[in-house]
């Protein structure tokens, strides 16, 4: 019986110590920028991660498609193409988000130059990985 009470309480402890080093984050109100902000919540995160976006946006296939048949910079072929490239990367990165405990995803260095700077995990790679796969 000792036991188990002695069990329960370490349990409880560890229970409760572990809700405790979860640190919570967020980004100043003033600071909010949904451009910037590419998955989740910047009021309240634990998990943050960044992403090169314009290195995403390059390896779409629609980007790349931009570059292969030479469509005009400004052109409509190129805003139609540039917007799904866009959507493209914005749906992968919120993949990598909904299949991860990332529960922030920002453009990368945004996070970082905050008055009060949040260190994140730069997932480029993963995202990149992913695009890849498809």
């Amino acid at each position: 019986m000792r036991q188990r009470r002695i069990a329960g309480c370490l349990g409880l402890v560890l229970l409760l110590s572990s809700s405790v080093l979860a640190a919570t984050y967020s980004v100043p109100e003033d600071k909010q920028d949904e451009q910037k902000i590419l998955f989740g919540s910047a009021s309240t995160f634990e998990k943050p991660a960044e992403v090169d976006y314009k290195e995403v946006i390059m390896a779409t296939p629609e980007y790349q498609s931009i570059k292969k048949k030479k469509v005009p910079t400004g052109s409509a072929k190129y805003w139609i193409l540039m917007s799904q490239a866009s959507d493209h990367a914005l749906r992968t990165i919120a993949g990598i988000g909904d299949d991860t405990d990332y529960d922030l995803i920002a453009v990368k260095g945004f996070l970082g130059e905050l008055d009060e700077p949040i260190e994140a995990t730069d997932i480029t790679e993963d995202v990149l990985a992913k695009l890849e796969d498809e």
